[in-house]
């Protein structure tokens, strides 16, 4: 089955800065890939770079075709993106701001078809948001609007999920329940990437882990193998190793 985002030899710049050097990758359907690094190593850059949100080198293609050719529209029913800290500046109420997410199928908040309504309900549930759906984004704390947002990507019922830190600012079982929703939607034929700078965490929910530092891909491969001492030593400058405890992760960073 073809991939639903692939990236070859991909490089893009930031005013002087080359922030993204010669990526490669492939996200297949049924697939949960996180990719990880410190701070400024790239890894919005590679989001935006494979929506063809900004200009860059090399080969990529979404959902089959060159992003820089679609649409809008076309682009979002192929992909839906989650951008670190998304804006809700307006007064609307969480119902509202998931049912955004049905714009590329013709929808908005205010007629919403049985379909779009049904999309929009199942996203509310799986993000725990039911209680809060009536909500105003302006009313609600900060994890909230993080998980209504996420609510928002899914709703647009998209192949792929790119989500940059999708879990930042949620609390520890908010952040499980993320992960849940990832194997879910993967577990559906979905494809997803995303960043995030809890190692652990990426350990345990991804099939493919990506180690990025100033724009180059150091390391990919299953988490324990990714992930190797060496490795995570070269991306973050400290000696550190991945364990596992139970059923699950940690990363330990020696001081």
């Amino acid at each position: 089955m073809s991939a639903l985002l692939s990236l070859r030899g991909v490089s893009a710049d930031l005013g002087a800065t080359h922030a993204l050097d010669g990526a490669s990758l492939d996200v297949a359907p049924g697939e949960i890939i996180a990719l990880l690094g410190p701070n400024g190593a790239g890894k919005t850059t590679l989001f935006r770079a494979a929506l063809g949100l900004l200009a860059a080198t090399g080969e990529i293609e979404l959902g089959g075709a060159p992003p820089k050719t679609l649409s809008a529209r076309d682009r979002a029913l192929r992909a839906a993106y989650l951008p670190q800290r998304p804006q809700s500046i307006w007064p609307i109420s969480v119902e509202a701001l998931v049912a955004l997410g049905r714009f590329a199928h013709g929808a908005a908040p205010d007629r919403l078809g049985a379909q779009d309504q049904r999309a929009v309900d199942e996203a509310i549930e799986a993000c725990g948001l039911g209680p809060l759906r009536s909500r105003r984004m302006d009313e609600i704390s900060g994890g909230e609007k993080a998980r209504a947002h996420l609510a928002r990507a899914l709703a647009q019922h998209a192949p792929l999920l790119l989500l940059d830190e999708p879990t930042a600012g949620l609390d520890p079982a908010q952040a499980l329940g993320v992960a849940d929703i990832l194997r879910a939607h993967a577990e559906k034929g979905g494809g997803v990437i995303f960043s995030t700078h809890d190692i652990a965490l990426a350990a345990d929910v991804a099939h493919r882990v990506l180690l990025i530092k100033s724009g180059r891909i150091i390391a990919q491969g299953a988490p324990a193998d990714a992930l190797a001492p060496d490795a995570l030593r070269e991306a973050y400058g400290r000696p550190a190793r991945l364990q596992r405890v139970g059923d699950s992760f940690t990363a330990i960073f020696e001081r």
